[in-house]
């Protein structure tokens, strides 16, 4: 009974202390694989991994950095902390793609132009890294991902010989926020809630090797780099494979669009505004919901920013129109008298609004193209606002 279990213990502790001594194949191949982007918002940038491939072995395997798991102690609190643990997972490669034929999602394969010593040194690293006590690691959605993985992985291994050519021909500033945009339509929910919980640092002008957070440009850079082998220089790639063929998957936005029900919302405020002025009266129940939402949003910002480890939370400038203060003033302004200081506070709000309009206006940060009605409403409510409260005065 003993040697029932024992034995077939032994025998894969041992698999296990050889598996990184194994020597690959002069057959075997280290490839970049990219997926296409699905329909979903955690889809719409596609993935990357890394295929190692031996058939003398018989080895076939992806190493994937883009595995996590909903059931985690605590996940969703670790989420929207910025502690966000994201693993390295190995899975047949067989397995892998199935999955992507199966969501209509084309993936493409890189064989990487390497010597022998090259890929074994890839196949140690993959391997070391997938052991337990490696394989956990700290997600970051723009400097440390699936995509951003693979490009530092190549850098570590082929160190000076690796040459990240450049591809964009244009001279426009590019930022982390501007290249996203080009995958998620601006008009849609999920852009809309990005582009309002992450600040400014999304707009600085980055590199081109910051491009590689997003797998398109994992393929495209990739494509474009080239590696020193025996004093020549030579294309990294050495030959592409389409592995499942299928057209391009999109985000797509909802008839129910931010913009739509911003405008929405916007032209009724107006309206009422406008009643309001000619009655010479104050609609309260608006200026409540309008100060009470705006203030509210502006305390989630303020947490994300000040109280969560998110790399680019900090500097959000959108708290200069969801003001966390209002979440007190849409009370304060439900009292039948109101002092001097809400006026001025109106005043200043009024101050904020034009600020913000500036700072997108000079690039420092864009802001959700959806608020802009809301905006503007806004500025003619607050300035409505502040004249009644002054003309009491």
């Amino acid at each position: 009974m003993i040697k029932k279990y024992v034995l077939p213990l032994i025998f894969l502790c041992f698999f296990n202390f050889t598996k990184s001594q194994v020597q690959l194949s002069v057959y075997s191949e280290v490839s970049i694989i990219t997926a296409g982007s699905g329909s979903n918002l955690y889809e719409a940038f596609g993935h990357s991994a890394i295929r190692i491939k031996d058939p003398v072995l018989q080895l076939d395997v992806i190493y994937n950095y883009g595995i996590f798991d909903f059931n985690s102690p605590n996940f969703y609190i670790n989420f929207i902390k910025g502690d966000l643990l994201y693993s390295l997972g190995k899975q047949n490669f067989n397995n892998f793609v199935e999955k992507y034929n199966y969501q209509k999602r084309w993936v493409k394969q890189q064989v990487l132009n390497l010597n022998q010593q090259e890929k074994q040194a890839f196949f140690l690293y993959l391997e070391n890294n997938a052991q337990l006590e490696n394989r956990n690691y700290s997600y970051d959605p723009y400097f440390n991902n699936c995509a951003t993985k693979l490009r530092d992985i190549t850098s570590i291994i082929l160190k000076d010989k690796l040459i990240f050519n450049d591809i964009n021909d244009s001279n426009g500033k590019t930022s982390l926020r501007s290249l996203m945009e080009k995958e998620i339509p601006w008009n849609t929910w999920g852009s809309f809630g990005i582009n309002l919980a992450l600040g400014a640092k999304l707009d600085k002008e980055i590199t081109e090797n910051q491009y590689m957070y997003l797998p398109k440009y994992v393929y495209q850079k990739f494509k474009a780099a080239t590696i020193e082998k025996n004093i020549k220089i030579e294309n990294l790639i050495k030959k592409e494979v389409i592995i499942v063929d299928h057209k391009e998957l999109k985000y797509k936005s909802n008839l129910l669009s931010p913009f739509l029900i911003f405008s929405i919302i916007s032209l009724i405020g107006i309206f009422i505004t406008y009643r309001d002025y000619k009655l010479n009266k104050r609609t309260k129940w608006l200026d409540f919901t309008i100060l009470f939402t705006t203030g509210f949003i502006g305390l989630i910002i303020l947490f994300l920013w000040l109280f969560t480890n998110h790399s680019t939370a900090p500097n959000n400038f959108n708290f200069l129109w969801a003001f966390a203060p209002n979440l007190f003033i849409a009370f304060v302004l439900l009292r039948k008298k109101s002092s001097k200081f809400i006026s001025l506070y109106f005043k200043i709000k009024i101050f904020l609004l034009i600020i913000m309009m500036i700072i997108w206006v000079l690039g420092i940060q864009f802001f959700p193209l959806a608020i802009l009605p809301f905006t503007i409403f806004l500025f003619l409510r607050y300035l409505y606002i502040h004249k009644q409260l002054k003309s009491i005065h």
